[in-house]
């Protein structure tokens, strides 16, 4: 068989009860991907000439996450049951000799098993063969009968179980492999004789079992990879199996990652040789980090790009922003998006960035705020420095040149520009430009008063006399009354 025999079906019709939610259960997200689109991915290595999805709760949603990958869409509704699913499924997937078929909720599945599986069903000459998984607590599956080594007699339920059945511990992960000249005719003997009155597919494959078809059985080597995610808690564990299976790329890569359990990578991200990520760490998106970085513990960066030997300190975040080499930020420092910080410049504790340039060698140390602005190089831009760029209306920016010293305090009400090697004075409220090698100031000239202070304390301090001695007064004069009243 080869790759132009192939099709894939991917059963994606549900809704997913048990996860108790509005949105569809392949919609959900686990390794930072949908559920549908993982299985997708998995399928991809495979170059089969069709992938199907077919699609029921929320169908315009699903096929709008797998269309971009090349899937086709098809519409089953109502939804009754697996074998139902593949009918739907028989016109899309044309000339195709076998199909892999799998459900939408098991993201775990590797490219590797796949192809172990359609090997088996190819050597074996099979009508059907089934993926199957060993589990130590097999509780909520349906159990593989086997009549041999490879060969399979049936798949019976959970509620069907005998006593003696449900001491087996091989599962049907409902991931199959089947010969369609086979299946098509078995299917259209399956009857919905069950109480949800529905088709399904393991009743075809017993039909294929009892009329003397080859039905084989490939065991998963890896039991997790079978795990579908029909509760929030399946869900979680599947998510957690995806985050160590990056962790342990990453670290295999030559990434040290501390305390690994608490790191969270999503699957795009890649990093570099010999950088360092400490606990607690989010690295989020298509972030891609070079080597030799270290990203402090709890920084969380989203679609960030870093050069090589760049510094994040802890509990920074750092959206959609470039860091080119030997930059270092933080801590507390936050990076909205659209930021490019240049060649070993510096941002330090509770600076905001938005929309701006940081030229190289630059710095900006402490709590300021630079929105819509761009800065040259060896500039310093002092403590508590803030880029006015809105007027309640539109946005404006800022322009500051080269080897610029921005005193602290100082507000900058766009547009305005800062001339190369300027100076502006700390707490100046700059509305005009400054040309270049100037200085601008803008604030109140300083009054001394000698003795103002001291003079100021004997006033209040016999203010507060007079106070005192009024309050003594008026509460005797009650008394007094009182007397008066009682003599009358």
């Amino acid at each position: 068989m080869s790759n132009h025999d192939l099709a894939i079906v991917i059963l994606a019709a549900g809704k997913g009860t048990r996860l108790k939610s509005s949105r569809a259960k392949v919609l959900h997200r686990a390794g930072g991907r949908t559920l549908v689109e993982q299985v997708v991915r998995s399928c991809a290595p495979l170059k089969a000439r069709e992938t199907v999805v077919v699609v029921g709760h929320q169908a315009e949603q699903v096929a709008a996450v797998v269309e971009p990958f090349g899937a086709v869409a098809a519409l089953q509704q109502p939804q009754n049951g697996t074998g139902q699913a593949m009918q739907v499924a028989r016109r899309p997937l044309g000339r195709a000799r076998s199909a892999l078929v799998l459900p939408g909720d098991a993201p775990l599945v590797r490219p590797e098993t796949l192809k172990a599986l359609i090997a088996a069903h190819q050597n074996g000459n099979a009508a059907a063969t089934i993926l199957t998984a060993v589990l130590a607590d097999p509780a909520g599956y349906g159990r593989i009968l086997r009549k041999s080594e490879t060969a399979v007699s049936a798949i019976v339920e959970e509620s069907q179980l005998t006593d003696e059945q449900r001491e087996i511990n091989e599962i049907n992960s409902a991931i199959y492999c089947f010969t369609l000249e086979k299946l098509w005719p078995a299917l259209s003997q399956v009857k919905p004789n069950n109480k949800h009155r529905e088709l399904y597919l393991t009743d075809a494959i017993g039909v294929m079992a009892s009329k003397g078809e080859t039905v084989l059985a490939q065991v998963a080597s890896d039991p997790r990879e079978v795990l579908g995610c029909n509760t929030r808690a399946e869900l979680a564990e599947a998510d957690r199996v995806f985050r160590e299976r990056k962790r342990d790329a990453l670290m295999d890569a030559g990434v040290t990652i501390q305390l690994p359990e608490t790191v969270l990578i999503d699957p795009d991200v890649t990093a570099g040789e010999d950088t360092v990520i400490e606990p607690g760490v989010q690295l989020l998106g298509k972030t891609k980090i070079g080597a030799r970085c270290t990203i402090r513990t709890g920084s969380v960066l989203n679609d960030a790009i870093l050069g090589d030997d760049v510094t994040v300190e802890p509990h920074c975040v750092v959206e959609q922003s470039r860091l080119d080499d030997r930059v270092i930020i933080g801590p507390f420092a936050r990076l909205r998006p659209n930021n490019h910080l240049k060649a070993d410049s510096r941002i330090g504790n509770f600076v905001e960035l938005k929309k701006s340039t940081i030229g190289e060698g630059t710095k900006a140390m402490h709590l300021s705020y630079l929105g819509d602005t761009k800065i040259g190089s060896k500039s310093n831009i002092g403590a508590g420095t803030i880029t006015c760029n809105y007027d309640g209306f539109h946005k404006y920016p800022t322009t500051i040149g080269n080897k610029v010293f921005i005193g602290s305090d100082s507000a900058l009400v766009a547009p305005v520009r800062i001339g190369d090697g300027a100076y502006i004075a700390a707490g100046s409220t700059i509305t005009e430009h400054v040309p270049a090698d100037g200085l601008g100031i803008a604030r109140g000239r300083q009054v001394n008063k000698p003795g103002w202070a001291a003079k100021k304390r004997r006033e209040l301090a016999a203010t507060e006399k007079t106070k005192k001695s009024s309050g003594h007064r008026s509460k005797k004069r009650p008394r007094r009354a009182a007397r008066n009243r009682k003599h009358r």
